[in-house]
């Protein structure tokens, strides 16, 4: 039949492919391009495996398995936060000099004249002066202050006295002081490098000694020292002041008005330990470095969390510095203030008077608050012991002659040169105990 005469069509198929399979071997032509190929083929992907573990470029190879990250002296160099911290620690100028301060002089509507005169009395030309004025005081205040600066010939010469034309709204205890401050701090690090110490001082701050006896004194200091008094928040503080979450309006209003208290409450922070204390510091420049760049972040990480903390003034330096294993030991738990509190104490300090006078220069302190303005004990602190009898405490850079009650700070001398008096010998006395091996062992304890 022809239906069975007919050949399947998968065994033409086969038949086909047998052929063509015989042929392709039989032409050995194809060998060498395909034994080429297969070769380049090998040779990169050999290349590329070892590759993955050794340098491109060639010399130094920096392999995973040699990487020393067992020993901190070694691996440091291969991480950014090392270099900005060795920068920032480096001096600017050699620390053989005589040390410098840089001071923020702090105040609010009204307190123009009496932080005009505050400045007077601790000025000296090695110094930096910063002065706020906050959003309360009129512009007119503010003009006139910036005015008494710019017409005074020595301020003008000299050019260390600088008024901030930005104001801030600060509230009282809130965290809008700490930002402030912090401004104040980044503008002189911006400005001028060539300090040592940080002061913030207010208004009603006052000073007890010159800044030559203060300068003398810190000549022969340690220039790691910040001088922050401080304890560990225990007891009924943790409730009253960690647990609370306030809300400052200064953040967000322009106008004054009091902090805000929420009715939710949190827990304590785990990651660090929380310190507090007075809020008149004296810090490091190295110090206030880094709480403004953070290079391990622990400043930010704090700032963030007392933004909602009740008197956040008097904890957040005080934080950062004892849960840092390099600056904790730097502590020196002191604020240079002589402060009378009332028994038990009230919201406020005692306003030192007559009667406070003894007291004040029995505490060997170098400042003092607070002070009612233009209270008479100021006159008496003036005349016994700043010596000042014009615009400045008389220093040893002051030179001119004093003839017919001439100004002896109109004429500049050497600023390196410093006449101690009886203030250097009472704060070396104040010092000698605030440094003696019983005092430091209490630093963040």
């Amino acid at each position: 039949m022809k239906l069975m005469s007919m050949k399947h069509p998968l065994m033409s198929m086969r038949k086909y492919a047998n052929s063509h399979t015989a042929r392709l071997f039989s032409d050995r032509r194809w060998m060498i391009p395909f034994l080429t190929s297969l070769l380049i083929s090998i040779t990169l992907l050999l290349s590329a495996f070892f590759g993955l573990f050794t340098s491109p470029y060639g010399g130094d190879q920096l392999s995973l398995d040699r990487i020393p990250f067992g020993r901190t002296d070694d691996s440091s160099e291969y991480f950014v936060e090392m270099d900005i911290k060795k920068s920032l620690n480096t001096s600017r100028y050699s620390k053989l000099e005589a040390p410098r301060i840089a001071y923020l002089i702090s105040g609010t509507k009204g307190d123009s004249q009496r932080m005009m005169r505050t400045l007077q009395t601790i000025y000296h030309p090695r110094n930096q002066y910063i002065l706020h004025l906050d959003l309360e005081a009129p512009p007119r205040e503010r003009l006139e202050m910036a005015q008494f600066v710019k017409s005074d010939t020595t301020f003008d010469e000299v050019n260390n006295v600088r008024v901030m034309a930005q104001s801030n709204l600060v509230t009282y205890k809130g965290p809008t002081m700490i930002a402030c401050t912090l401004q104040a701090i980044a503008i002189m690090l911006r400005e001028n490098m060539e300090w040592d110490w940080f002061i913030n001082l207010s208004a009603s701050d006052y000073p007890l000694m010159t800044q030559d006896d203060l300068l003398h004194v810190f000549s022969n200091l340690s220039r790691k020292l910040n001088f922050i008094e401080h304890i560990h928040f225990t007891g009924w503080k943790l409730n009253q002041r960690a647990k609370p979450i306030i809300i400052d309006p200064g953040l967000y209003l322009s106008k004054k008005s009091d902090l805000s208290w929420t009715t939710q409450r949190r827990s304590l922070p785990t990651s660090f330990k929380l310190f507090t204390g007075s809020a008149w510091v004296m810090l490091t420049r190295s110090f206030v470095e880094y709480c403004i760049m953070g290079w391990d972040n622990l400043p930010r990480t704090i700032l963030m969390y007392y933004t909602n903390f009740v008197s956040s003034p008097e904890g957040y330096f005080h934080t950062v510095i004892c849960n840092n294993e390099e600056y904790r030991t730097t502590a020196i738990s002191h604020d240079l203030h002589y402060i009378a509190w009332n028994n038990p104490p009230k919201q406020h300090p005692i306003s030192l008077t007559m009667k406070d006078y003894d007291k004040m220069v029995q505490s060997n302190a170098p400042f003092a608050r607070k002070f009612a303005k233009d209270d008479p004990v100021l006159d008496k602190i003036d005349k016994e012991l700043l010596g000042r009898t014009h615009r400045f405490p008389v220093g040893a850079w002051c030179i001119g002659s004093t003839d017919g009650g001439a100004d002896p700070c109109s004429i500049r001398g050497n600023d390196s040169a410093f006449n101690p008096g009886p203030g250097a010998e009472r704060f070396q006395e104040l010092l000698q105990k605030l440094l003696s091996e019983e005092s430091r062992r209490k630093q963040c304890s």
